[in-house]
């Protein structure tokens, strides 16, 4: 247990004044380091203009109409318009609203292994039953596909709303996509009238070597969900379609997905200028020239292999003991490192976008010697 007194850039320090070196970022979330300047102070100078004033949209608040006009200027032009939500598990919720809305069909198409969040709905969606078991029942008409897997696109009916997927599997182990997998789903979906969502919740906002992880793929999907790199440390969710679909929430219940605090002007900021950092410093590039220094320096005998693209990487080691003593080990040597919810063997390596080549190394080398001293 770390009692925190302060954070700033990659180090979080504890209250004895002790720095760790933070190789997990809050879990992918700060993404711009800990506590950058310039969102903090984005952060003061809109709160000392307004910060919540009306829930459903009625007013125009300029840091959100600012943070919706950057993102669909580096996207797809058909991924133009963006709901902000709390989370990125709201956001995901919000989709597969959004999904059952405009095709009016009921069934969703998931993947084994799969993590979309905690809410009762994103719940459904992940593909381990002894999770899932202890607050059915869950929400009806959703299957199960194996990712990677070509022969169950076929899956994909004309039943189908949507086929909900993470672009890279995290839980599971950073497992990429197979040359053409995406494509294909797409193609499916296209096909029988389903809708693609890609859950880009880890893998958005830089840290793959694009500024979305589909970009990598040669894939553009209907929706995309996304959040956590987003608030630079500030909770936000989103998720991204065309206008044509997004206003299918318009109707038929007016005000289809509603939420008080989605769109804050003072997370929108925050946002606002953590994307402005990531696009301005080309972040994006930097994350892939910085995977190549962990790839090359951790190279141990116990690591089995490096998964993941640009800075979302895990170590899958040879057993889940070990990993279980490197990442508590790393902790009391002052760096850290994190588990995967469902890959007991993988330990977590998804710094800020904005850690050093230097402390890059530094925190490899405390790896390398933490196994050396457990063979």
């Amino acid at each position: 247990m770390i009692e925190v007194s302060k954070a700033k850039g990659s180090y979080i320090y504890d209250h004895k004044n002790k720095r760790y070196l933070d190789f997990v970022a809050g879990v992918s979330a700060c993404s711009v380091g800990h506590c950058n300047k310039e969102v903090i102070n984005a952060i003061k100078d809109q709160s000392e203009m307004y910060m919540h004033v009306m829930v459903y949209g009625e007013f125009v608040t300029k840091p959100s109409l600012e943070l919706a006009k950057l993102l669909a200027k580096n996207l797809p032009n058909s991924l133009n318009c963006t709901y902000f939500t709390n989370s990125g598990t709201e956001a995901l919720e919000g989709s597969m609203k959004l999904a059952r809305r405009f095709t009016g069909r009921k069934k969703i198409i998931a993947a084994k292994n799969a993590y979309h969040g905690s809410t009762m709905g994103a719940l459904t969606l992940m593909g381990l039953e002894e999770r899932k078991k202890p607050f059915a029942p869950l929400i009806p008409e959703v299957d199960f596909i194996n990712y990677n897997s070509f022969e169950d696109i076929d899956k994909i009916d004309s039943q189908t709303s949507c086929v909900v997927l993470e672009t890279i599997q995290g839980s599971a182990g950073f497992i990429l996509p197979r040359d053409g997998y995406l494509g294909a789903v797409k193609k499916k979906c296209e096909d029988v009238g389903a809708l693609l969502i890609l859950d880009e919740i880890q893998t958005g906002i830089g840290r793959t070597g694009k500024l979305f992880g589909f970009e990598n793929f040669d894939c553009i999907p209907d929706v995309i969900v996304y959040g956590k790199g987003l608030g630079g440390g500030i909770p936000i969710g989103a998720f991204t379609s065309s206008k044509k679909l997004m206003d299918s929430l318009h109707i038929n219940p007016i005000l289809g997905h509603i939420t008080t605090f989605g769109g804050n002007p003072v997370i929108t900021a925050a946002a606002l200028q953590t994307l402005k950092i990531v696009l301005n410093t080309k972040l994006s590039e930097k994350s892939r020239e910085k995977e190549i220094i962990f790839r090359k320096k951790l190279n141990h005998k116990l690591i089995r292999e490096i998964r993941g693209v640009g800075l979302m990487l895990c170590l899958i080691m040879t057993n889940a003991e070990i990993a279980n003593k490197l990442v508590l080990e790393a902790k009391n040597q002052g760096l850290i490192l994190f588990w995967l919810l469902i890959e007991k063997r993988a330990v977590r390596i998804t710094p800020p976008l904005t850690i050093s080549k230097k402390e890059i190394k530094n925190g490899c080398n405390v790896i390398l010697n933490i196994l050396d001293s457990i063979q």
